[in-house]
């Protein structure tokens, strides 16, 4: 399993989520003074989780 990065802002598509206040919180402060937008660290995480989903099957 690989290591969590913070990425750059790679190309992506408008969509509208909600999180909660909390989790907004704790990104924007892991993301602070990084070269990384919150919609970047979001979509990494999310292929992160999608990696591990096919890796358990």
């Amino acid at each position: 399993m690989s290591k969590f990065k913070i990425p750059s802002v790679p190309p992506t598509t408008n969509k509208t989520v909600r999180f909660p206040n909390d989790v907004i919180e704790q990104v924007e402060k892991a993301i602070q003074g990084k070269d990384c937008t919150f919609s970047a660290f979001v979509i990494a995480a999310v292929r992160m989780a999608l990696e591990e989903i096919e890796n358990e099957d």
